[in-house]
């Protein structure tokens, strides 16, 4: 920080100063308010509450009074119900932005520093479940930089809180119930692992460990990977490794399949419907090469002919899109977070992971 000594200087450093402790009183109310509207909701004494936890009995035989007493001790969070909104109608999507968030200096070294470390059992999941190396590290290192930001919240709190207080959106129906799951899934897994549910941390939505699994990817799809008789996405790496390429081999991951490679439209309208036809087929692939030799070509001559792609765009905001060929492979990491923009930053992340442990 540069201190300016002129009048002027210290004219403004007072007004900064004024701003900052304004800042500061704002933040305190604001405190204040979310932690008076935490401390007003009881979860408890809801009828949806009452009702899951009926539906948790005779489902899954919990006893009453052991329901009773996580609800009763169960936390409404504010910050989770803002971060859940839909952002507002804003700047243009911009991939080179969301890649700079991830692939950046620090993510890179840790990466390094997390393969080496994990080789032998980066080698083991590779050969076990044929997902390479560099996209297990890619996939942790974007979810949560190697362990270093897994979330503080308390997952029952988070998950509680989504379930029965989300916030009133168009899909606010199918996002309840979604959490509902989830918040079903935890308290099983809790369960069958005979862990304390409050001792569980997450992500804000509830995800949970190194790879950020939700609750019931961690029954269906964690591993014990480092055989210790018990599967720890929080604490071990090895585990985390292993669930995150058994996730994607469930997931359509096929091995030595390539990922994506670069297309060049054609003299085509950006806005016309053939394009846009190509570019709305969901998450898998859909064509031959030669289905779409009228809209783009790819000078990569290692894209095999004899491989289904779909078509993919990566928008920068003012400047050109860029379109890509991606393989089944690329929308297998797609099912763990529904972005192009993601799978591409796992994959660039990997590759330039990769390639910095060569230059050590």
């Amino acid at each position: 920080m540069i201190l300016c000594t002129s009048a002027v200087g210290n004219l403004l450093l007072s007004h900064d100063a004024f701003a900052v402790n304004t800042k500061k009183v704002a933040s305190k109310s604001s405190q204040k308010n979310t932690q008076s509207k935490a401390a007003d909701v009881h979860y408890l004494e809801w009828q949806e509450v009452q009702s899951f936890i009926a539906e948790m009995q005779a489902q899954h035989q919990f006893p009453l009074d052991q329901l009773q007493h996580i609800f009763d001790n169960a936390r409404y969070v504010e910050s989770a119900v803002q971060l859940v909104k839909p952002a507002p109608p804003g700047k243009p999507k911009n991939w080179k932005a969301y890649r700079a968030r991830f692939v950046e200096n620090g993510r890179i070294a840790a990466g390094v520093t997390f393969w080496e470390r994990n080789q032998e059992t980066l080698q083991r999941a590779e050969r076990q479940f044929g997902v390479p190396a560099g996209i297990i590290v890619g996939l942790i290192g974007v979810e949560t930089i190697f362990g270093k930001n897994t979330g503080s919240f308390r997952a029952l709190d988070a998950l509680t809180t989504l379930a029965f207080s989300y916030p009133e959106t168009p899909n606010r129906e199918a996002r309840s119930q979604f959490f509902k799951n989830e918040l079903s899934q935890l308290l099983l897994f809790a369960r069958d692992n005979k862990l304390d549910v409050f001792s569980i941390k997450s992500s804000y939505a509830g995800a949970i460990g190194l790879a950020q699994f939700m609750p019931s990817s961690l029954r269906q799809h964690a591993v014990d990977f480092d055989s210790d008789g018990k599967i720890d996405l929080r604490e071990s790496e090895a585990d985390a490794i292993g669930s995150v390429a058994n996730y994607l081999a469930k997931h359509g991951w096929q091995k030595d399949l390539p990922f994506a490679f670069p297309a060049t439209l054609l003299d085509q309208d950006p806005a016309s419907l053939s394009l846009k036809d190509a570019l709305n087929r969901g998450l898998k692939s859909s064509f031959y090469i030669d289905d779409l030799k009228l809209l783009v070509s790819t000078a990569d001559d290692k894209a095999p002919r004899n491989l289904k792609y779909g078509l993919i765009d990566l928008q920068n905001g003012d400047d050109p899109t860029e379109y890509w060929l991606a393989t089944e492979n690329f929308f297998a990491i797609t099912k763990y977070n529904r972005s192009y923009f993601y799978a591409m930053s796992v994959i660039d992340l990997g590759n330039v992971i990769a390639l910095a442990r060569t230059k050590e």
